[in-house]
């Protein structure tokens, strides 16, 4: 039945996919652009987000029930949040880059740690701490080359689409194929 329901829709995932390679390619001939897309999305995202969530802390309350100041608080840090990414989106993909650079450089540090704790009751953590050692790696690479790193992650982004497109078209012929075999 979802086979069916797949291959009737095939050309979806043609679709899917021919957009995917559009937008991977041009994410690798112009990553600054992408870069400048992306934060603004994000302002946009933070921002809408952020009224919504302020909406929700007035929204009508059981009585006796104390208001959301929380709810508020993070609606309110929103709107904030996507007003500095408009006024200053340049600063706003900086910072952005620097918590991915934390984030791997913590992650990496813990995932070592496990491994380290895990010697004695598994085999192979040496995988985990050459992980670890990457990701660290990596955030320590995006922490001192902030712009050759912003333009590596769009080319990761940008690469991961063209591969992600080229499996959905294959993906749709397969599914026509299919299609007509049940027909």
């Amino acid at each position: 039945m979802i086979l069916e329901r797949l291959a009737k829709n095939w050309w979806v995932f043609l679709l899917r996919g021919a957009l995917a390679i559009l937008f991977g390619i041009g994410a690798l001939v112009l990553p600054g652009v992408t870069l400048a897309v992306l934060v603004l999305l994000y302002g946009a995202y933070a921002f809408a987000d952020g009224i919504v969530a302020a909406i929700a802390a007035f929204t009508k309350r059981k009585a006796g029930e104390a208001f959301p100041w929380s709810v508020l608080i993070i609606g309110l840090a929103g709107i904030a949040a996507g007003v500095v990414t408009f006024m200053y989106p340049g600063l706003t993909a900086l910072l952005l880059l620097y918590f991915i650079a934390a984030w791997h450089v913590v992650r990496g540090i813990s995932e070592m740690a496990v491994a380290v704790r895990l010697r004695k009751e598994i085999q192979g953590e040496g995988w985990l701490i050459a992980e670890g050692a990457l990701s660290v790696l990596f955030g320590l690479f995006l922490f001192f080359r902030p712009g050759a790193g912003a333009v590596a992650l769009i080319w990761v982004i940008g690469s991961f689409a063209i591969l992600s497109g080229v499996i959905l078209i294959a993906l749709g012929f397969k599914l026509k194929g299919a299609k007509r075999a049940s027909a």
